[in-house]
């Protein structure tokens, strides 16, 4: 069965730029894909050709199995976007914000009131419905514009960076209200740079980096696949490297402490302990951001 977005070959050029370099990939019924990668990997790129808001280059794009530069109408129709930035409108309530934007989805009056009452029940906004828009706090914001991205109950939701600056218990609240959209048949694609958040969040993911992908696949396997189970972390000193490369295990020097990976941290941890001059040998699982760090390094992007 066709998935909900399919790509082939897809490219996006500005002038010389390339910002997406022929990637292939297709989105599933019902599951969240993710798309992670240092800033200007192409993520918002990839997205916006998505949103028929930038056409593509070249290659082939299809969502609902329609053409974004011939079709476009009818793809917006059926798709809901939380952007990045907030962009609520300051004129009107919380409430007022959401009647609004129903309008350009010709939703009758009757039946636009009653999405907007359980939108605001669905993103704990209802005692703020008629709060004007800057009294409320970032998450609060954050989870308005959520509910404005699902008044025309899109069948594909895009998110670019949901989370951003939020605290941990609205992260939490959109994450829950992300995962029972999932439960209730919604395609979701999002991108994010928290790393915890596409773990938790993903049945699958890519991360790209200079417009191409580097994996794809789920969470839980990239790590294991790429990583290991678990990550020894000790302190980066000529006794511990070179009792490491006599031992011949694989490290990683990071700053002032140094990282092994494997599979069995208790033994190896026991042995680094007994064998190299050092008094701190700490384990813990890896993760999603080790994964991240090794494919696309440590360098800051600007």
């Amino acid at each position: 069965m066709p998935g909900i977005i399919e790509a082939d070959d897809l490219t996006k050029t500005f002038n010389e730029i390339v910002a997406v370099s022929h990637i292939r990939f297709s989105v599933k019924k019902g599951e969240i894909f993710g798309f992670l990668g240092p800033n200007g990997a192409g993520k918002t790129t990839t997205m916006r050709m998505i949103e028929c808001v930038s056409p593509r280059t070249s290659g082939t794009l299809r969502v609902f199995g329609m053409d974004p530069d011939i079709n476009p109408a009818g793809i917006k129709q059926r798709i809901g976007v939380v952007p990045q930035e907030t962009n609520l409108d300051p004129d009107f309530t919380c409430a007022g914000n959401l009647l609004t934007y129903a309008r350009y989805f010709d939703i009758p009056t009757a039946e636009a009131e009653r999405r907007v009452e359980n939108l605001l029940v669905f993103v704990a906004l209802t005692e703020k419905r008629n709060t004007a828009i800057d009294k409320l706090s970032g998450g609060m914001k954050r989870r308005l514009i959520l509910a404005r991205a699902l008044i025309n109950n899109p069948d594909l939701l895009i998110l670019d960076e949901p989370t951003i600056g939020l605290d941990p218990q609205a992260r939490h609240l959109i994450w829950d209200r992300l995962r029972l959209l999932r439960a209730q048949g919604n395609t979701i694609v999002l991108t994010t740079h928290y790393l915890d958040e596409a773990a938790r969040l993903c049945d699958r993911l890519v991360i790209m980096d200079h417009g191409t992908f580097l994996v794809e696949g789920n969470p839980a396997d990239l790590v294991r696949d790429h990583v290991g189970n678990e990550i020894i972390e000790m302190d980066n000193t000529p006794e511990v490297t070179a009792c490491l490369a006599e031992l011949g295990v694989p490290y990683e020097s990071l700053g002032n402490q140094v990282q092994v990976a494997t599979d069995a941290s208790r033994e190896l941890a026991k042995t680094l302990l007994d064998r190299c001059k050092t008094s701190r040998v700490s384990t813990r699982p890896a993760t999603l951001e080790d994964v991240f760090l090794k494919l696309t390094g440590r360098t800051l992007r600007e």
